[in-house]
């Protein structure tokens, strides 16, 4: 008893002469020096835990339970971490001054747990921006290669479609991220042909990679480096020469290609699989479908949209794209569109249908009208 109550006294002694932030600023300054990280935080909440517990015993009078081991635990988290509830509390000065000297040590170490944190979440951020994470990703857009103003462009395009998943991979002369504005968009940099790189980039699941490289040589080795990784992805490729286009379909005989002066044409076959081929044929003097105009039939003035269109499509296979009327021009117009005289059709067909084709043509009433009991446009009613 009394070699515990000659250490009682020391530790008051102790305690009372050097004050308690100095004792736990030079403590910090050593483990800060020998140990990193969030084995920092660790050290001093274990060292402060027991030494405290031990002072506290020392100090306190046996009649108060705070220093029993289910009870003190509690009573160092809450009152560490600043809440203290009250329910345990030291009765003599020592062992305020030791309950001091807790608050002292939880608040050092919540300071070195956030800044810890915040150094960790800058970090993360960096090498987001510097293009070094590796992504987890998949059936996502890959866009290899970056031009400015271009890339940015594309971007937005997929991005008003609602592609969310978009990742941009550039080659190293890219410092940053350079659509950091947009979440959604994750960064990739680095040598694009190397598998490592592609990796991160999650094109081994990506749904379609589209190569928008510097020159046609480029396109080819990331064609090739892409294909050996994901072979099944759809892949689009920018080409200067489309007249290179077979040389490329020699490693992937799926390979769209599409002139690099048009940059929409990329995003539109990033989006909608084949439709550069369905242009390449509207366009083609082939005898394919080929796109011509012609003025309304007088006949058909007055008539909807939806009975015009129903009435090419049955009579001659022709699809209407779009209507000129009013000095205003109408792709896809609505089904109801009332038709105009002088309205001017542009239509998708195998052959050009002149006026006395499509005078003759009309065959039958239009689509509703008949079976509403109404006349034919240029016909005399029945009866």
């Amino acid at each position: 008893m009394a070699a515990v109550g000659t250490m009682r006294v020391l530790v008051c002694r102790l305690f009372g002469s050097w004050p308690v932030p100095l004792v736990l600023a030079r403590f910090l300054r050593v483990v800060r020096a020998r140990l990193r990280g969030w084995r920092v935080a660790l050290v001093v909440v274990l060292v402060v835990f027991g030494t405290s517990w031990l002072a506290m015993w020392l100090v306190e009078p046996e009649s108060n339970g705070i220093t029993e081991p289910d009870t003190y635990w509690w009573w160092f988290l809450v009152t560490s971490s600043t809440v203290g509830y009250g329910d345990f509390y030291p009765l003599s000065l020592p062992g305020r001054i030791v309950g001091a000297y807790v608050v002292f040590g939880g608040i050092a170490t919540l300071t070195i747990l956030f800044t810890e944190l915040a150094t960790h979440i800058q970090a993360i951020k960096g090498k987001r921006m510097k293009g070094a994470v590796a992504l987890d990703l998949s059936d996502h857009i890959v866009i290899l290669g970056y031009c400015p103003g271009r890339t940015e462009r594309m971007v937005g395009e997929l991005l008003a479609e609602g592609r969310p998943d978009i990742v941009l991979g550039t080659w190293e002369d890219v410092a940053e991220h350079p659509v950091p504005e947009h979440e959604s968009v994750a960064f990739v940099r680095g040598d694009l042909t190397t598998v490592e790189v592609l990796k991160r980039a999650c094109v081994h699941r990506a749904a379609t990679v589209v190569l928008d490289a510097r020159d046609d040589n480029e396109a080819l080795a990331l064609l090739v480096a892409v294909h050996h990784l994901a072979p099944g992805a759809h892949t689009v490729a920018a080409l200067r020469d489309l007249g290179r286009a077979q040389q490329l379909r020699y490693v992937n005989p799926d390979l769209h290609c599409v002139q690099w002066h048009m940059p929409s044409l990329l995003t539109e076959e990033a989006l909608d699989p084949g439709i550069t081929e369905v242009y390449t044929e509207m366009l083609a003097p082939t005898e394919a479908a080929n796109t011509y105009s012609t003025t309304l039939p007088q006949q058909w003035a007055g008539s909807s949209f939806g009975e015009c269109q129903t009435w090419f499509g049955r009579e001659f296979s022709a699809t209407i794209i779009a209507v000129r009327q009013g000095g205003d021009i109408a792709v896809a117009p609505r089904w109801d569109l009332p038709l105009h005289p002088g309205a001017v059709l542009y239509y998708l067909g195998h052959r050009r249908l002149h006026d006395a084709t499509l005078a003759d043509g009309k065959a039958a009433a239009p689509v509703g009208r008949a079976a509403t009991g109404q006349p034919a446009p240029g016909s005399a009613p029945i009866g």
